[in-house]
């Protein structure tokens, strides 16, 4: 028996996926893992390539599947499980350093690949697909590369024509079809944000009907902050923390 609820999300990168979960009680429920989390290790001679973005991070052989696959069947038991730290700047995890993800109702799994690989795709219970207008995906990747990423224009715009744009088109693209809901436009789709919400909303309040109490006050937000949706129904004055400071903590 499943005892974890899997959410994913695929699409493009910097398709602003609404996942920046926070949850509005003592308790936590809600937890988000990136498939980025799972880059390889890179040999130093693909570490070389990857600092000039000469090195394809959007290839299916990019991702250390093993890993992913054996973490994210651990989440689903219920265990408390190690998620690696990716390091953007060093292209590399964060030695030494891992997030600490302990038992949720709702697992939140986002990546432009997350449907691409069917054992990790079997484990989904509701999949989505963010559908972004190219222009402003490539806008925010720019801005998110240059300014908090040190990266020069010229290598930015080179790494999205040879790599990137090619790879979503290959290999990602072609899963939407898996997709039970396609949320064009990304986190600027208030209505589909607002359905999506109350569906784990209703994921929560079975988990409580059965005796258990599980919260159902949780705020989704964009992220640039803005919160998106919110839904509230326990009493009293809640404390506001974020999943990634908190339960899923860096060693």
């Amino acid at each position: 028996m499943k005892l974890t609820k899997f959410i994913f999300l695929c699409g493009e990168k910097k398709s602003e996926t609404p996942t920046t979960i926070y949850v509005l009680d003592s308790q936590r429920k809600v937890v988000c893992i990136a498939q980025d989390s799972f880059y390889k290790e890179l040999s130093p001679e693909e570490a070389n390539k990857a600092a000039k973005g000469q090195y394809n991070f959007d290839h299916p052989n990019a991702l250390d599947f093993d890993l992913m696959l054996q973490t994210l069947e651990s989440v689903l038991e219920g265990k408390v499980t190690e998620v690696p730290i990716y390091d953007y700047i060093h292209n590399a995890r964060k030695e030494g350093q891992s997030m600490k993800v302990y038992p949720a109702d709702v697992v939140l799994f986002e990546g432009i690949l997350a449907f691409y690989f069917s054992q990790v795709r079997n484990l989904f219970h509701m999949k989505l697909f963010v559908d972004t207008d190219p222009d402003t995906r490539l806008a925010r990747r720019v801005t998110r590369d240059v300014e908090e990423r040190g990266r020069d224009l010229d290598t930015v715009l080179t790494q999205y024509m040879k790599f990137v744009k090619p790879a979503f088109e290959e290999f990602c693209l072609p899963t939407k079809k898996f997709a039970d809901v396609i949320i064009p436009r990304g986190a600027d789709n208030m209505v589909a944000i607002s359905l999506i919400v109350q569906h784990i909303a209703e994921l929560l309040a079975v988990k409580k009907r059965e005796g258990l109490q599980s919260p159902t006050n949780f705020e989704v937000e964009s992220s640039n902050g803005t919160p998106i949706s919110l839904v509230t129904d326990i009493k009293g004055p809640p404390s506001k923390r974020r999943v990634g400071n908190e339960y899923s903590r860096p060693h």
